[in-house]
């Protein structure tokens, strides 16, 4: 049973109950879930390494969703959508077009998170005319510095977390200060406020062709990004580990419509460590 507050005239309002539903194009069934106002733009969320559905904060998620339909899904080989990870990360933008045009969408605004900001850049530049406006989050451009380096850390960290039985993105997304562990405990307790209908894990073989994906972004010629005429927020921590944040600085100034947002004592999961900042500027920016 949801709580009454939670859907207001048969609108969802709160990420824990909105239900998976999928939708079936170019031959991969996605699993989707959605929330918020059913019209006006929708905001698509692209998910990091590793994660799926339930990995998106619940106060990030909801927080946009008080004034705007947002979508999150699983791309093609992730959680519950059918089909195989690509290997590159212009594969996955092509399979996140398919998705959104699946929906019916003319345009759509878009949030990509670390790995998702990446597929997000590429959605912009192939397909400029899907996208109204961009939030790229603790991500960086094609060839950044530090980003081959990925997988390297998140193997170090997973390591580190099963020494310390903890969850390797208490490392990964957040600075080791009183603030941050404090904010990553916080953060790993919201992921586990859905208790019902939860995504499947991330399998092995799809995480392994993220990473390869992610690896060779780090290794690509940087792209021209003045061709990335839509506003753009960039938002990261000041300490990010994973896409070090001078890379969130260099995403801003490339392109012609860039503003930045740097988080104190923050690192890579920074918008999440302070959600209520980072909702009310995405608001305001979407809103503009």
């Amino acid at each position: 049973m949801t709580d009454s507050q939670e859907v207001r005239g048969g609108v969802v309002t709160s990420y824990k109950n909105a239900p998976t539903r999928t939708i079936t194009a170019g031959g991969v069934t996605f699993a989707y879930r959605e929330l918020g106002p059913q019209s006006g733009v929708p905001v698509v969320f692209l998910t990091h390494l590793a994660a799926v559905l339930d990995n998106w904060d619940p106060r990030v998620v909801d927080g946009i969703a008080a004034k705007r339909r947002v979508i999150t899904f699983d791309n093609r080989g992730v959680g519950a959508s059918s089909g195989s990870t690509p290997r590159t990360i212009e594969a996955m933008a092509k399979d996140a077009v398919t998705f959104i045009r699946a929906l019916g969408f003319e345009y759509v605004d878009l949030h990509g998170f670390s790995m998702g900001g990446m597929v997000a850049q590429v959605i912009a530049q192939t397909e400029p005319g899907l996208v109204r406006k961009l939030i790229l989050t603790g991500t960086g451009p094609a060839g950044g510095e530090g980003i081959k380096n990925v997988a390297r850390l998140s193997h170090l960290d997973t390591v580190r977390g099963l020494f310390t039985l903890q969850d390797p993105k208490q490392f990964l997304f957040f600075t080791r200060t009183a603030g941050g562990r404090r904010a990553g405990k916080e953060f790993l307790a919201r992921l586990k406020e859905r208790t019902h209908d939860r995504d499947k894990a991330i399998s092995l073989t799809s995480y392994g062709a993220q990473l390869k994906a992610i690896r060779c972004w780090g290794l690509e010629q940087p792209h021209d990004l003045s061709v990335i005429h839509q506003p753009v927020l960039v938002a990261n921590g000041e300490s990010d580990r994973m896409v070090p944040t001078k890379n969130s600085a260099d995403l801003a100034r490339r392109v012609p419509n860039g503003e930045l947002v740097i988080y104190p004592d923050a690192g890579h999961g920074g918008i999440f460590q302070f959600h209520r900042e980072f909702v009310a500027t995405a608001l305001e920016f979407l809103e503009r």
